[in-house]
């Protein structure tokens, strides 16, 4: 889960000092008030034309989008057989470039670590992140995030033949009979005991080493992100289950550079429209090809989001 992955991040001193060096700019842009060479004010027109300008009409412009995403994380982002870029992000990546351009392949996809995701934003390498990013209010400090298209949360998986135990109330029953497995993380404990407070935990370097573990039966339960439960469970039918609990929501969103309103409501008319509108079939191919789901067909008649 990308929840605390690169928490620390958000607190980086070089990045909080330029993020002051670029406040001190704005403020002294600010005091001089306008003034020009000579003590004339700008005309209303050119302040009004350089407010106007957006990241919007400079992608226009270049003719392509440029996404900072990642290549290492099905079904979000990773590369194909065949070496292409894939998954959920990546068709809403294309989705917006087909928005602007008519054209889902007018995007470059410069490939990053979660730890580049705010820093290429504030150095404009990039026009957005599509990039499994969690909303959080320390985060929101430094990017705007659009409206959220994917709540993830961490879950169990079982073995669906032969496992000692067939569902959560069954592993809640047994108390510290249970031996849960997870990555290596600081917090894993917590988080297994906030729905098993008795259950051991094992831990291992990898998610990869955690499924080893549970096909080995050295462990009665996997604790995965949901999203790579549902992947997973896809890419093995019948042979591993959701035991049918999940915890810890967190909210998947977009992000974009602050201080650009124009872009960010353009983004999120995209969004919105996937998810309830004109582009409501595609994004819902996405939704059942990454995560096995069927998503209902949005209501006709008044907006169910404003009922």
């Amino acid at each position: 889960m990308d929840k605390r992955d690169d928490e620390a991040s958000t607190g980086d001193p070089a990045l909080n000092v330029e993020r002051r060096s670029m406040f001190a700019l704005g403020l002294a842009g600010a005091a001089l008030g306008g003034i020009a060479a000579g003590g004339l004010a700008l005309p209303a027109p050119a302040v009004a034309q350089a407010a106007a300008r957006s990241k919007l009409h400079v992608v226009k412009e270049r003719g392509k989008l440029i996404v900072g995403t990642g290549s290492t994380n099905p079904p979000w982002h990773f590369q194909d057989a065949s070496g292409k870029l894939v998954g959920m992000d990546i068709d809403l990546a294309r989705l917006l470039a087909k928005s602007l351009f008519d054209d889902p392949e007018k995007v470059e996809f410069v490939l990053q670590g979660s730890d580049a995701r705010i820093p290429s934003l504030i150095t404009d390498k990039v026009d957005i992140v599509v990039q499994w990013m969690t909303v959080t209010p320390g985060r929101a400090q430094q990017v705007e995030f659009t409206i959220p298209y994917y709540r993830e949360g961490v879950g169990l998986m079982l073995l669906a033949r032969g496992a000692k135990y067939k569902n959560f109330e069954e592993l809640k029953a047994a108390g510290s009979a249970v031996t849960i497995g997870g990555m290596l993380n600081v917090f894993l404990e917590e988080w297994v005991h906030k729905a098993l407070p008795q259950a051991k935990v094992d831990a291992f370097e990898s998610p990869d080493a955690a499924m080893q573990a549970l096909n080995a039966r050295r462990i009665d339960a996997s604790m995965q992100d949901q999203s790579a439960m549902r992947w997973l469970m896809q890419q093995a039918p019948g042979r591993f289950v959701d035991a049918g609990y999940g915890w810890m929501p967190n909210s998947y969103a977009s992000a974009v550079k602050l201080g650009d309103p124009i872009w960010l409501n353009w983004v999120n008319t995209v969004y919105k429209e996937a998810m309830m509108g004109v582009d409501f079939d595609t994004f819902a191919a996405s939704y059942k090809k990454w995560f096995g789901i069927d998503l209902p067909t949005p209501k006709v008649g008044f907006p169910q989001e404003f009922a």
